[in-house]
């Protein structure tokens, strides 16, 4: 359902996410029309994607997602200027505060796929009033005219822009021409390569984060934190940091004490000069070598095999991993007797908004969310740790306050991809696979909302992934192996924990295709032919086999060498990898060459798409070879990225390459689909070139 909203300018709005019970605000237009706005009214706009042309002909729609670096504001823009004939130069995309009703999380890989409909549509039914506002000027058929470029043109040469049509446009309840989008054999800018509509913006400076806001009397804020994870604070002597200069305020809040302070460099100066007596964490006695054996002693159990089969078995164990994004957690937070105002980059605003609320007694309706964009996430901001803690600063040092996580403290205080152990078994006879079993345990990711060391900031990630054991059977389903199982433990930790990029299919499907390589090592088959004659689906094979072909699978490599491959499927899509390693010196591997095929259905902008797949290729190479957390007595041992060792550019393949299968079926998703090909490609190549094994990962642990 897609209607207008009473306004002196054509505003349009889609519900988003809801039923149609929502389309209420209809009705409401009469009364919303005596109000000279030029924006939708507060209270019909909640839970709407709306589209705003604009008197200065620009075509304006309030995102309810956020952009982190993924490209979502670029796909949005192709599909609205697609529906209007609009330039892609004359729309812009700002981001939504959070609103009160409706959906504005973003995660799952779904922005796009969950946006394809409704902003087409909207934009759709935005061209259908601008034209029959434009025929009803001229006084001619409506069938006659045709849009271009944010504009409509009548056949004696006749234009005029949607701006100047927007005020008739948005009184017209029932345009005279179809409201519906068109189809894919039509689409100019849906489906071709574009570059971001942000991207002068970023490399210029433009590009506002929220360290960059200046949001009146907020001053620079930073936290100092216990030593080790959940440490708790005993006592605090704040003298001689108070009479430091620039210093304004030093205030404890339950993660630490934070310092208040005219800049940065003066802040964590005072920071330095706190003394503070701490009490240890709940885990001060425990370290990597412990998790690993609790999480070895917590995977269920694999049923027996079937009689007379031949058996290959694996265990593996994945490190802890930060989200490490390259803009680091800030907020601003500007907190008041009866209201609160906040500003940062969050993947799930209404949450925030609600547990800010209820952290500093206010009603949710008294605190307002302003989302920003932000440099990178990979799942870190679906938590707002930082903006809960600028809220709580900002209560009880009685101002505005700019908080800022160091690197340091996201990396040891911050949320991680849980550590965890899988188990698997495939049974094979006759030369093929009559059963598979995958069993996992990993450190419970929901226990620190429960009773953790920090309650505060979190959400949820039951609704990124399906019940505990489902993963498993649903995930080597992916083949026909026969009579599949599967099983998952638990370990209860007092961690901080969040959902990492592609959740737990980044360890899950990683570990299950080393086994695949494995199984046809053992039956003495290739791996791409083995993988051939078992994969189910169709698109899988040909993604593969795209990747097979365009990568030379089984060309002559030198000694050390080799390739390794991989696919996976899920959110609608699938991939395969191809991955190529020097691993002449096993201790410092480089892969030189990956390449990747997918079939997400539509791809709105096949170049954000080879962008989202590069980062996750990149992903793949680090949590495999290089990147993870250790644990020791209760402390993050890395704090920054000089011991958190990401990928840099001289560890990225010196050739990459993306394959896009056509299809014109709905988008699927994409942000987080490379990552556990791209993994386990790059776990098999290593493999093959060193002979070995690989159980551990990142493999420099």
């Amino acid at each position: 359902m897609v209607y207008s909203l009473a306004a002196t300018t054509l505003t349009v709005a889609a519900p988003l996410g809801c039923d149609g019970s929502t389309a209420q605000g209809a009705e409401e237009t009469a009364d919303d029309a005596r109000r000279p706005s030029e924006v939708v009214v507060t209270g019909t706009d909640e839970e709407m994607l709306v589209l705003e042309v604009t008197p200065a002909n620009r075509v304006v729609v309030r995102l309810p997602r956020v952009e982190v670096g993924q490209g979502v504001t670029t796909a949005v823009a192709m599909m609205i200027a697609e529906e209007l004939d609009a330039r892609l130069a004359d729309v812009d995309i700002p981001l939504a505060d959070a609103r009160s009703r409706g959906s504005q999380f973003t995660g799952g890989s779904n922005s796009v796929s969950s946006l394809y409909g409704p902003a087409r549509h909207l934009a759709a039914t935005a061209r259908a009033k601008l034209i029959t506002a434009a025929a009803r000027r001229w006084h001619v058929p409506a069938r006659t005219l045709h849009t271009r470029g944010t504009r409509v043109f009548a056949p004696d040469g006749r234009s005029a822009t949607f701006g100047s049509l927007s005020r008739s446009a948005a009184r017209i309840t029932r345009p005279v021409v179809p409201t519906a989008p068109k189809p894919a054999s039509q689409h100019r800018v849906i489906g071709r390569p574009t570059t971001r509509i942000d991207a002068r913006d970023i490399i210029t400076g433009r590009a506002k984060y929220t360290g960059d806001l200046a949001v009146a009397g907020a001053k620079p804020t930073v936290v100092a934190r216990p030593p080790t994870i959940g440490g708790k604070v005993v006592s605090v002597d704040s003298e001689a940091a108070r009479a430091m200069p620039g210093v304004h305020a030093v205030v404890r809040i339950d993660g630490g004490v934070a310092v208040v302070a005219e800049t940065f460099h003066h802040a964590f100066q005072a920071r330095d000069a706190l003394r503070i007596k701490w009490a240890p964490g709940p885990l001060a006695n425990l370290s990597d070598k412990e998790i690993r054996s609790r999480l070895r002693a917590a995977v269920p159990r694999l049923a027996a095999p079937p009689r007379g089969s031949a058996q290959t078995e694996a265990e593996f164990e994945f490190a802890f991993v930060s989200h490490a994004p390259m803009e680091v957690l800030t907020a601003v937070a500007d907190v008041r007797d009866r209201s609160a105002e906040i500003w940062f980059s969050s993947q799930t605003p209404q949450s925030a908004r609600d547990d800010i609320a209820s952290t500093i007694g206010l009603p949710a309706s008294k605190v307002r969310v302003h989302v920003l964009r932000g440099g990178g996430s990979f799942g870190r901001r679906l938590n707002y740790d930082a903006a809960i803690e600028a809220a709580q600063i900002s209560k009880k040092a009685g101002r505005p306050v700019k908080l800022m996580w160091s690197r340091a403290d996201d990396i040891r205080h911050g949320r991680m991809r849980p550590a965890s152990h899988h188990r698997i078994r495939a049974s094979h006879a006759q030369g093929r696979v009559v059963a598979f079993a995958h069993a996992t345990a990993s450190v419970n990711e929901s226990f620190g909302e429960q009773g953790g060391p920090s309650p505060q900031g979190g959400v949820r990630t039951a609704a990124l992934r399906a019940p505990a054991a489902a993963p498993l059977p649903s995930d080597s389903g992916l083949y026909n192996f026969g009579r599949l199982s599967g099983d998952s433990g638990s370990v209860d930790l007092a961690m901080p924990l969040g959902a990492w990029r592609s959740v737990d299919s980044g360890t899950v499907r990683t570990a299950e295709e080393i086994v695949v390589d494995e199984v046809a090592r053992s039956l003495g088959k290739d791996p791409v032919a083995f993988r051939r004659t078992t994969l189910r689906s169709k698109a899988v094979k040909a993604v593969l086999d795209k990747v097979a072909t365009a990568g030379k699978w089984g060309r002559t490599m030198p000694q050390g060498h080799a390739q390794g491959v991989a696919v996976h499927e899920e959110y609608g899509s699938c991939v395969a990898c191809l991955a190529e390693i020097d691993a002449t010196d096993p201790k410092n591997p480089r892969v030189t060459k990956v390449v990747m095929a997918v079939d997400v259905g539509t791809a709105v902008n096949p170049r954000g798409l080879e962008a989202q797949l590069m980062g996750t290729a990149v992903d793949g190479i680090s949590t495999v070879l290089r990147a993870g957390l250790h644990i020791d007595r209760g402390a993050v041992r890395e704090s920054s990225f000089a011991d958190f060792h990401y990928a840099r550019q001289r560890h990225a393949p010196e050739h990459f390459e993306a394959h896009i299968m056509p299809s014109r079926r709905d988008p699927g998703g994409a942000g987080e689909l490379g990552v556990p090909a791209a993994a386990g490609a790059v776990a098999n190549a290593y493999a093959r070139a060193t002979g070995t094994k690989p159980r551990r990962f990142p493999i420099d642990f």
